[in-house]
Formats: structure tokens, sequence, C-alpha cells
């Protein structure tokens, strides 16, 4: 081979080189950012608990009747949006009307009889200050006074209970909520304590199932967020209100006896309260029993 032949295939071999190094740097430097880049996103990614074994939570208040009789009027329907004080039926009030009458009739004979033996008592005293009466006519006079006040004071009492039984067939709301559980329909008769409905407040939370093993790094005041099954493209954010002191199979009805026959270590699960900080727009409702799934930032 001459040298001019040397020369060429020397810039041939240099060529290929050239050509394929600045590929090999660019892949290597494209794997090293990302390697870099899922190192740091495992370093400083924020810790997090979550469950889909959490619900929605709401108080649900039983309304009463707290007399009996005929239900005269039912005003509400199921699931109305309902004001605190407003009236949702209304008892039959004739018979408590009647009593009513009475009492009263009863309170203004004995306030009656407890003016005369009033007057009879200080007529006694005077008699018996001029030693024209015995002192027992005194003291009759004196127990007739105090007997007369007795019945007046108890007379007062049922009267009071009278009023108080004629304004208990009016039913009303004891606050905002809306009417579920409606089991009044007017003609029917009412017992005393008898449920005729429920109210479920706006106020709700979620109340979240974590595994105990979920609950090294939580305390009360974390974010979180909460997915609601029904609403896909919800998500609200909350914080964690408290921990329950106890976990959901010790207050369970059968508590597990661990102390008899094999034991089997099972993960138990503690609910966790989260009250919400955001409200659902569009009219949605976030009802008790919802299926939701709760995520806690641990930071």
């Amino acid at each position: 081979m001459t040298l001019e032949e040397e020369a060429i295939g020397g810039r041939r071999a240099h060529g290929r080189d050239a050509g394929v190094a600045p590929w090999k740097w660019a892949a290597g430097g494209a794997g090293l950012v990302v390697l870099l880049g899922l190192g740091a996103y495992l370093i400083f990614k924020a810790p997090s608990a979550s469950t889909d074994d959490a619900a929605v939570e709401a108080h649900v208040i039983p309304v009463s009747a707290k007399v009996a009789g005929h239900a005269l009027r039912v005003l509400i329907d199921d699931n109305q949006q309902v004001k605190a004080g407003q009236l949702l039926a209304e008892l039959d009030p004739r018979d408590f009307q009647t009593r009513l009458d009475q009492a009263k009739g009863k309170v203004a004979s004995d306030r009656a009889e407890a003016a005369k033996t009033e007057a009879d008592l200080k007529r006694a005293q005077a008699l018996f200050a001029r030693d024209e009466a015995s002192k027992q006519d005194l003291e009759h006079a004196q127990a007739s006074a105090d007997a007369a006040k007795a019945d007046l004071a108890q007379s007062d009492a049922a009267l009071r209970q009278a009023e108080l039984d004629l304004s208990y067939t009016r039913i009303e709301a004891p606050e905002d909520g809306r009417v579920t559980r409606k089991a009044l329909e007017p003609g029917a008769y009412v017992s005393i304590g008898q449920a005729v409905l429920a109210l479920v407040p706006d106020d709700v939370w979620v109340v979240a199932n974590f595994k105990e093993t979920q609950l090294t790094r939580m305390h009360q005041g974390q974010h979180a967020e909460i997915r609601v099954d029904a609403y896909p493209d919800a998500r609200l954010r909350g914080h964690v209100d408290s921990i329950q002191a106890g976990t959901g199979a010790r207050f369970s009805l059968l508590p597990a006896e661990n102390a008899t026959g094999n034991f089997v270590k099972v993960v138990q699960r503690v609910p966790v309260k989260i009250v919400l900080d955001d409200k659902l727009d569009g009219g949605r409702v976030l009802a008790p029993g919802m299926s939701v799934e709760a995520s806690v930032d641990l930071r």
C-alpha cells in the first residue's frame, strides 16, 4: 500500500470516528439527565398516605314526636331543604287545647281558694292577737293557707305542661338540613317518641380508614385531597381533624379475641376524620355514605 492510500484510509477512519462520537455523548447525556431527574423526584417527592376505604359522614338528626296524636298537616317532602325553626308537620291540636283550657280553669279556681285561705289566715291571726281565737284555730287557718298555696303551685305547673303539650303539636326543624327518611303522612297516628323523619345538615366530613402502618407520620392539621367516586372530576381539599383512639375492629359489635385459639396478625385500620375545606359546586350533593378516596400529605 502506498503512502497516498494509507493517508486516504486514515482520513476515512477519522471521519467515521468523528461522526459516531457526538451521538454517543448525546445519548449518555440524556440518560444522565433522566437519572438525575428521577433521583430528584424520589428524594423531594412529598410522602403521602392514601386509601379508598373512606366515605362521607354527617350528623343524622332524628326528628320525633313529643306528644301522641293524628297528623293534621305534613308540610315537607323527601330530600327537601329546610331551615331551623321551619314548621315540618302539625298534629291535631284540639285535644291539647281542651286540656289547656281545663288547666287554666283549675289555676283560676286554686288562685281564688288561695286568696280566700290567705284572708282567713289574716283574720285568725287578728282574732288570736285579741285572744278571741284559740291557737288551734290559728294553726288550722295556717294549714289551709299552705295547702291552698301548694294546690295553686301544682295547677300552675299543670298549666305550663299543657301549654308545652300544645306547642309540641307543631313539629319544627331543629336546624338547617335536608329531609330524609320521611315516615309521616296526613292522618297517620303518631306515638310519643316516634321518629317521623331525619335531617341531614349541610356540614359533612370524611372518615378514612387508614392502615395502622400508615399513621407513623400522620398528625392533626395535615393537608388532604379527597376524590369523590360519584364525581370523578371533583378534587376537594381538606385537613386531618383527628385520629380515632382505637381501631375499627376494637369498637365493632364483636371485637376480636386474640387471647384464644391460633393468632394471625392482621394489619388493623384506624378511622381518621378529615374535615373538608372545599365544597362541591353546581348543586351537586355530597351525602353521607358516598365512597371517596382520601390522600394525606405527610409532610
